[in-house]
């Protein structure tokens, strides 16, 4: 039997592909880093991917450059802001030559100094700085450059001071901020206007809603003749007789009305009463209370006592009001 010699053929087609996967090799191994050792399908595409994510292409992507806010800046700056009706936030920063300047002025006084957040309650003036109703200091230290600030009383406007407490008692302001007014801590008493409608668009949409509509034969004047002559009266319908009331002419008047705020704060757990009634506190122990204030004197006794007994506090404001 004779032997039969097996003969591989290779296709004509792939010499081109191998010989251009060969000029290429040197150029891929130089990308990728990787060592190509046998032909196969993807190979190339693999080598570009490797090179595409290799070391020496992620190093040459430019990263945008991250900044950092700086600590402060270059001006002597104070800010006061609104938390909620009882609580203040201020935040402030002084310029470094305001500071040398102030060493240089005050010697040995600046380092005995206390730095003091000053706050006035500016309620319904124009302030200038000498005519606040009245005003309490908070003690900051000196790397503080925020502050919260527990007003005890809402419904009023606020500002702020940042000084120096000096040590025979003098308060030096160094820079002062914004006013700002804090909301009342339960419904406004302010009431708005009352919305009128005229008549003829009331009668036209009862009118429509009993079924009279634009088109109906009955006629504007019926359908207003019957809305306001009490035709339509019959249990559920009287109720729903037209609130419009002609504003009756008045002459040039003017009134004025007064009312007095007493506001206060103690321990959270103590019994306050006022005019001998006992007055629920916040849970911050602070009130606030409104009085009608007629003419003539207003006595108004305001008492506490520690949540044990054993203390007691009593303060008497006395308002005289005269109206001219």
């Amino acid at each position: 039997m004779a032997r039969v010699k097996k003969i591989k053929i290779r296709s004509k087609k792939a010499a081109p592909r191998k010989m251009a996967i060969a000029k290429r090799r040197p150029a891929l191994k130089k990308l990728s880093g990787i060592k190509i050792k046998n032909d196969f399908p993807g190979q190339a595409q693999l080598a570009v991917l490797s090179a595409k994510y290799s070391p020496a292409q992620v190093a040459q992507v430019k990263r945008p450059e991250v900044r950092e806010l700086p600590r402060k800046y270059d001006r002597d700056r104070i800010v006061l802001q609104v938390r909620d009706p009882w609580w203040l936030h201020s935040y402030w920063g002084l310029k470094d030559s305001t500071i040398e300047r102030l060493k240089s002025e005050l010697k040995d006084d600046f380092y005995r100094a206390q730095r003091v957040l000053r706050v006035y309650d500016v309620s319904q003036i124009n302030f200038n700085g000498h005519n606040a109703h009245r005003f309490f200091d908070l003690y900051v230290n000196e790397h503080s450059d925020s502050w919260y600030i527990d007003t005890g009383a809402p419904g009023r406007s606020w500002c702020v001071d940042l000084g120096f407490m000096l040590p025979g008692g003098r308060f030096l302001t160094i820079i002062r901020s914004n006013t700002v007014t804090t909301p009342i801590e339960g419904p406004s008493w302010i009431t708005d206007e009352e919305w009128m409608i005229p008549e003829d668009m009331f009668s036209r949409l009862y009118g429509m809603g009993f079924g009279f509509g634009r088109s109906s034969p009955v006629g504007k004047d019926w359908r207003k003749k019957a809305l306001f002559s009490g035709i339509l009266s019959s249990p559920g319908i009287t109720s729903m007789a037209s609130p419009v009331k002609k504003p009756k002419a008045k002459k040039f008047w003017l009134t004025v009305n007064t009312e007095l705020i007493v506001y206060g704060a103690t321990e959270p757990d103590a019994l306050v009463t006022v005019q001998g009634k006992e007055i629920k506190l916040r849970p911050d122990g602070t009130f606030t209370l409104r009085f009608a204030l007629p003419d003539g004197k207003q006595v108004i006794p305001v008492k506490a006592t520690s949540n044990d007994g054993t203390d007691t506090r009593a303060i008497t404001p006395v308002v005289n009001k005269e109206t001219k």
